[in-house]
Parts: structure tokens; C-alpha cells; sequence
């Protein structure tokens, strides 16, 4: 057993601070102090379940007072462990040690095939077999932990823990020679506080026996149709007579959807009663099956705090105690700051946005994780989520026209497959694979078509599917549309808080150097004549940032427009970026745009394993780091992240001092930004929002791990600087938007040269700040 685990990660936290510190808003619980938090055999989220390291690392990441449930099992001997399941095959690798152990018994009622602890006696369990992760999507570098005993967590801190024991199997026990009531009497429950189980007639028994007043008894639900093996009704039959059961408990147990159900298609449905229900008969409400790595509903767009917040802080009620695997960001929730007696999450609804000076907040594609991207519905919801910066990634059609989308290539984030397929060509200087490109098509073709929800991993790979009911809404803008209702916006007072106007930053596509040569269109040109309009009208507060991944296109914007912002995206993974290419780089560009792993590395195990120096000598220089692409889903975070978007928010911002974020997900960004747990200036809190250091984790591995990954090369002047643009080439008349002929200018354009660029950037729109003082901060 870890006694003393060293603390790996860097956190914004001070446990000296009491547990129930009153907070300046009152907890809608039913006595009025915050909900606890129960963490499920330990951190089980990322460690085996129930073992030491489990235990320790709750304690260690979590709020003090943390409460430490314990599924209990008894062994042959009725010697009792901890372990979340009964079938030993679950969780441990007793099948491996004793394949011919396997046996089936009765299970209230159903026949239930495996290896059971009560076919073991206790020495064998303890000693000889070991405890893994039992579901899949989660790491087993930490597998190999010792079973634990009740007293091996009653004992594991000290002053010791409070702990919650769930006897889950009375009745099969029984039948069975072996007593749980008996083990409890025989421990005399010492260090216990909390005993559930989803049998009536046990908690009826125990009644008799306990003092009440320091433990307390809680009726644990299962599934409504499934049946509670004492009384032979189901638990949606039971449910309905809440006084019945506060005649033998004080709380009841339920799974999260008794409070918020949802429809089978994973969307929320209207709260139950049962929260104030249960609280007019005196009974605490605790939920479960509360884990980050699985989603309870699309309305939580994969962030886990979000769901947290919606039990404890949605102004109508708040359950007693939430039961997590990944106790940090239960705890993030309802944590405090000493200094302010404000909670990390909770109770900051109507909290301004962050003061001047801030990381900023750029949209990539729009709210893209709501949303499919580029369209009406993915930037209002943008805006609406807090996104200081909103984009566009400026495509051209056949007939002139600039409009928004991620990629020249309409096969992803459209349905023009089903359509235009006849249409489709190879062009290697853009993509190595065939596409349909939206220069090879008119606008009146492309404006009808229908947009496609895209995430980062296709769901015939592993990936989750983004909102579905919108997978295919929304419509296309052009940039004149776009360029207006980021006008619209920033006269609406949107981004008011930052109390000056809102810059805008337009990212100029790959397709440039090819669209001048061979499609005689001119999109630095265009992008140019559009954007001199939006800002010409005295009255307007629109200023412009570019982006590209082209030092040709940030030179030509430079001598277009010298107080435009310039960003220089560097698609490819770096290690370094020496003090010669920074400076280079300086002479076309403000900031830097760079990959998550050009920031620190991963091996393929996804544990972080190494931080880089590149924001440090981009800092060194005079030049501000944007990193992308961010996103809320967890099967796209290292494990070092716990499956926390804000953890991997807290570490670019507070850990690397990055400049910007690029994020699918503006909102969940946004609530990072409004937290007090994010400001580093506050260092007197009950709990903040850790921040990882890499590789520390690796070290508690048990199991191989894959090797550390050759480093990314180092930045060179050559592969950072572009050659000129070539010019424009002629081309005729042509027939714009409008349906008026039009002529495309051979004014040099001003692109990117690089090909295969999958993920183009979008145009944005920056927080209301004074972009060189933002840009140049650190």
C-alpha cells in the first residue's frame, strides 16, 4: 500500500482547508451543505478497481472528506475484501491463476456463470491474485494490484477515511452458508459511516442494530424493471413509496437517470420529482454511475463537468452526493477558493468572463462539437458559448465566390458524394486522394448542399458521434455573410465583458498557390477586396488577424493591411524551434499556430510522456503560441488528462502559458475561463483544477508500457519560410453569387504551398482585447 504517495501532479490546492467551509451561496441539498463526494472503489477510472493505488490517488485528487465506498465480498473463510463485482473474472486474473475454478450459481434468481470469491479462501485471494482494469477503453499499465481488506481502507489515511460499505449480494450470500450481517457484527463496523444495499430485508435487519446516528443506512435502487429479491417487487414499484423507506434508511441510491432520464436516442429529458420528493421525506438522494468515459447524453457535448453540474447546481435542486470514478472532476465541481469562498464550477452561471489578458478562445469550424462546421448554427453557438475568436476557413467555387468550410474538398463535412461524385478528380498538389472540390463547383451547387457533423475520429474507427439530431443542419456562409454577422455580433454587444471591440481572424486555406495557377482565382485577392469592405464603414470595430500555414500569404496580408494580426500555422510536429527560425519567423508573423504534440508528447499507450521547449523559445522571440485542435471527447485524450477536458485546458494554460486555444468546444473553454479555479493568482483553495505534469503517472505503472517516441524534428528556417506565390492566371468572365458577370483579378494571390493539408483553418473572431498586448503577453 502507497502510504505516502508522492503528489506528480502540479496542483492549484490546499486540503488545510475545512471540508465544510460554508459557501456563500447555499446548496440546494437537503441540509443545506455541498454534495459529497463518493468515490467508487477508489479513482477507478484510470486504476484497477478497489486498489491501493485507486484509494490513494482519490484521496490524494480529491476534496478533503472525500468519502471511500467499498463494494464488500466475502471470501470461503468470510474473510471480506473490497472489489465492484462478485465475478472475480471481472476484475482480477483468477481465470488465468485457476482455469478450471470456473462455477455457476443461482444469482437471485438468474444463473450467473464465473468465479466467485466465495469458492476461495481469503489467503489465496490476497496473495495470489491480483486486481486490472475491467473495462477496456482504460489503461492496464496499473494492473497487478493486491485485493485490499475492508481494514486496508478503513485504515488508509490518517486521520482515517470516512468510508461507505455496499453490500450488494446479501441473499446469495446466505444461501450460501455466509453471513454479511455476521462479518459486520464481527468488525464491529469500526471506521464505517455509510452501509447500502439493494436489499430491503437486510437493511431492515441492520436497522436493529447500528446507531443511527453514526452510520447511516441507504437503500440502494437498481433498474426499474429489476427485482429486489426480498419483497419480489421492482424498484419502480418501490420508488413509489418513499416514506415506506425511511422507516429503515436515511438516503437512497439511485442511478442518475431516476433524476434525469433520457431518451433512448441519449438526449435529456425534464427532471423527475424524486430529488424533492425524497428530500420532503427527510431522505438524502446520492446518484450513480457517474464516469467520464461514459457519456450520460448528448446534451453534455463530452464534458463531464457539465453533467456534474447538472445534479448539483441546476437552481431547482441538487442531489446529496454524486458516486464518480474520476473523483477530480467531481471534485472541481463543488470545490472551493478560500480567498472568495467560491466554488471551481458550481454557482458561476452568471460569473463574467475572465479579465483582460486571458488566454483566448478560438472556434474551430464554430461550436464544430455541437454543430457541423462552418454553418449558421455552428457560429451563433459559438458566440453564445464564449468563443472570443470565431473562424472561417476560406474555400473558393468555380464562379468567384469565397464562402466558409474546413476543406476544399466537399466529400467531408458535406454531402456532396451523393450528388457530385461524376465530379470528383485527383489533384496531388492538394490532397493525395481523390475529392470533390468546391472550386470545381458553382456556389448555387454548393449552397444546397447538406452539412455533415464531423469529428476527429470516424465512428467506423472507435470515435463518438457528435449530436446527432443536428449531424446534418445548418447552412453554408459566404465570407460576405460571415464578415456580417461577425459585424452584427460586435455591434449586439457580444463579448461585451472585454469591454472593446472584437477582432476577427481570417485563416487563408491551402488551395492557394492552385487556385492562382490553375483556376485563375485569385483567393488572397478576393479575401483582400471582401474584408476592406466589412471594415471600411467608419463605425466598425472589425480588425482582422490572418492565418496560414504560407509565410507568402502573411507577407502579401502584411503590405495589404499592416495592422492585421498574422498567424503561421505549423502543421507538422516539432521539438524544437531554434532561436535563428524564431526570428525568421518574426518577420512574417505575430503568432504561431502548433499542434498539441508540438507542445508534449505522447507514447502510444496515450500516457504523456515529455514536455517540449517550443512555447518557451516562441515566447523567447516575441511570438504568441495558439495550440489546436482541442476537443471534449476522452477516447482523444492522453489518460494523464483523467478524461477531464478542463484538465487538459488547466495544463496548456497554466502549465505551458499558451496564448490560445482552438477548440471544437468554445463553451467548455469558456466555463475554464469563468472558474476562479483558473486564475494562478489565487493559491489559498480548497481544490483547483490540476495540472499535469508529464510522465509523472508513468511512473506507477506495473505493466510495460510502449517506448518513448523518437523526437519530432526540430524547425528549420527552410521548412518554416515559403517561396513566393505564383501569379494569377487569366481567366474569363465569370458569373458571381449574385448572378452579375465578374472578373476574377490577377493580382498575386496568397496561400499556402504546403499539400495534403487535411485540417484547413478557419476565419476568426478575437475577444475584445487589444490583440498585440494579448499576442505578445508572455
Amino acid at each position: 500500500m502507497i502510504k505516502h504517495l508522492v503528489v506528480v501532479f502540479l496542483l492549484i490546492i490546499d486540503l488545510s482547508t475545512a471540508a465544510n467551509q460554508a459557501s456563500d451561496q447555499k446548496w440546494l441539498t437537503l441540509d443545506g451543505q455541498r454534495p459529497a463526494i463518493i468515490v467508487k472503489g477508489g479513482f477507478s477510472g484510470l486504476f484497477p478497481d478497489s486498489s491501493s493505488i485507486a484509494y490513494d490517488f482519490a484521496t490524494q485528487l480529491s476534496l478533503k472528506g472525500t468519502i471511500l465506498y467499498c463494494d464488500l465480498q466475502l471470501s470461503k473463510d468470510k474473510v471480506g475484501f473490497c472489489l465492484s463485482s462478485f465475478r472475480l473474472d471481472n476484475t482480477t486474473n483468477i481465470a488465468q491463476l485457476f482455469p478450471d475454478a470456473k462455477k455457476t450459481y443461482n444469482v437471485n434468481g438468474k444463473q450467473v456463470q464465473g468465479w466467485f470469491p466465495l469458492d476461495f479462501p481469503a489467503d489465496v485471494l490476497l496473495n495470489e491474485v491480483s486486481s486490472g482494469q475491467s473495462v477496456m477503453s482504460r489503461p492496464i499499465a496499473f494492473d497487478g494490484q493486491p485485493l485490499l481488506l475492508v481494514e486496508n481502507v478503513t485504515g488508509i489515511t490518517d486521520p482515517p477515511p470516512i468510508v461507505w460499505l455496499n453490500v450488494e449480494y446479501d441473499m446469495f450470500y446466505n444461501q450460501n452458508n455466509i453471513s454479511p450481517m455476521q462479518y459486520l457484527e464481527g468488525m464491529e463496523l469500526l471506521g464505517i459511516s455509510y452501509i447500502s444495499s439493494p436489499e430491503i430485508g437486510f437493511l431492515k435487519g441492520l436497522a436493529q442494530k447500528v446507531d443511527k446516528a453514526r452510520i447511516k443506512l441507504v437503500f440502494k435502487f437498481q433498474e426499474p424493471e429489476a427485482v429486489e429479491p426480498t419483497t419480489n417487487q421492482t424498484y419502480g414499484t418501490i420508488l413509489k413509496n418513499l416514506e415506506g423507506i425511511k422507516a429503515f434508511a436515511s438516503g437512497i441510491l439511485v442511478p442518475k437517470t431516476y433524476i434525469w432520464p433520457v431518451t433512448k436516442d441519449m438526449y435529456l429529458l425534464p427532471a423527475t420529482s424524486l430529488v424533492s420528493d425524497a428530500h420532503k421525506q427527510g431522505l438524502q438522494v446520492y446518484a450513480y454511475t457517474f464516469a467520464n468515459d461514459l457519456p450520460g447524453s448528448y446534451n453534455y457535448s463530452y464534458d463531464p463537468s457539465v453533467e456534474y453540474l447538472q445534479f448539483i447546481d441546476n437552481g431547482n435542486f441538487s442531489v446529496d452526493g454524486v458516486l464518480t470514478e474520476f473523483p477530480p472532476t467531481a471534485s472541481e465541481a463543488v470545490g472551493k477558493i478560500k480567498t472568495k469562498l467560491k466554488t471551481c464550477l458550481a454557482h458561476i452561471v452568471n460569473a463574467s468572463k475572465p479579465r483582460k489578458g486571458k488566454t483566448l478562445i478560438i472556434s474551430h469550424n464554430g461550436a464544430s462539437g455541437d454543430y457541423p462546421g462552418c454553418t449558421d448554427l455552428a457560429y451563433e453557438e459559438a458566440v453564445k458559448d464564449g468563443a472570443d475568436i470565431i473562424d472561417c476557413s476560406v474555400q473558393m467555387t468555380k464562379d468567384g465566390v469565397a464562402f466558409c468550410l474546413d476543406t476544399a474538398d466537399l466529400m467531408v463535412g458535406t454531402n456532396a458524394v451523393t450528388q457530385f461524385m461524376s465530379r470528383s478528380s485527383s489533384i496531388p498538389e492538394i490532397q493525395p486522394n481523390k475529392g470533390i472540390f468546391s472550386f470545381d463547383l458553382t456556389w448555387s451547387e454548393i449552397k444546397n448542399l447538406k452539412p455533415q457533423l464531423v469529428g476527429p475520429v470516424s465512428q467506423d474507427q472507435g470515435g463518438l458521434p457528435r449530436n446527432p439530431a443536428y449531424k446534418d443542419k445548418g447552412k453554408f456562409l459566404t465570407l460576405t455573410e460571415f464578415l456580417d454577422f461577425a459585424k452584427s455580433k460586435a455591434v449586439s454587444g457580444i463579448l461585451i465583458n472585454i469591454q472593446i471591440p472584437n477582432p476577427l481572424v481570417l485563416v487563408v486555406t491551402q488551395n492557394a498557390a492552385y487556385l492562382a495557377s490553375n483556376k485563375g482565382l485569385d483567393i488572397v485577392g478576393t479575401i483582400t477586396s471582401e474584408v476592406r469592405n466589412a471594415t471600411s464603414d467608419k463605425q466598425s470595430s472589425l480588425k482582422v488577424m490572418i492565418r496560414s500555414d504560407d509565410t507568402s500569404v502573411l507577407a502579401k496580408f502584411k503590405e495589404e493591411f499592416p495592422t492585421y494580426q498574422r498567424v503561421l500555422r505549423i502543421k507538422e510536429v516539432i521539438s524544437e524551434a531554434p532561436k535563428q527560425t524564431v526570428e525568421e519567423i518574426k518577420k512574417y508573423a505575430d503568432a504561431v499556430e502548433v499542434r498539441k504534440p508540438s507542445i508534449v508528447t505522447s507514447n502510444k499507450d496515450y500516457f504523456l510522456t515529455n514536455a517540449t521547449k517550443v512555447v518557451e523559445q516562441m515566447h523567447a522571440g516575441n511570438i504568441s503560441v495558439h495550440v489546436s485542435t482541442l476537443y471534449n471527447e476522452f477516447n482523444t485524450m492522453a489518460f494523464d488528462y483523467f478524461a477531464d477536458p478542463l484538465i487538459e485546458i488547466a495544463t496548456l494554460i497554466e502549465g505551458f502559458q499558451v496564448d490560445a486555444l482552438v477548440t471544437d468546444f468554445p463553451a467548455t473553454a469558456s466555463n475554464y475561463m469563468r472558474t476562479p479555479c483558473s486564475d494562478p493568482s489565487i493559491t489559498q483553495g480548497e481544490y483547483g483544477i490540476p495540472v499535469v505534469q508529464p510522465g509523472s503517472i508513468l511512473e506507477f505503472a506495473l505493466q510495460p508500457v510502449s517506448p518513448l517516441p523518437a523526437p519530432a524534428p526540430i524547425l528549420s528556417t527552410d521548412n518554416a519560410v515559403d517561396p513566393p506565390l505564383p501569379p494569377v492566371s487569366r481567366k474569363p468572365a465569370s458569373t458571381s453569387a449574385s448572378g452579375s458577370a465578374s472578373t476574377t483579378p490577377a493580382a498575386p494571390p496568397g496561400p499556402e504551398n504546403i499539400a495534403n493539408k487535411q485540417t484547413s483553418l478557419c476565419l476568426s473572431r478575437v475577444a475584445p482585447l487589444v490583440l498585440t498586448l494579448l499576442l505578445t503577453r508572455h
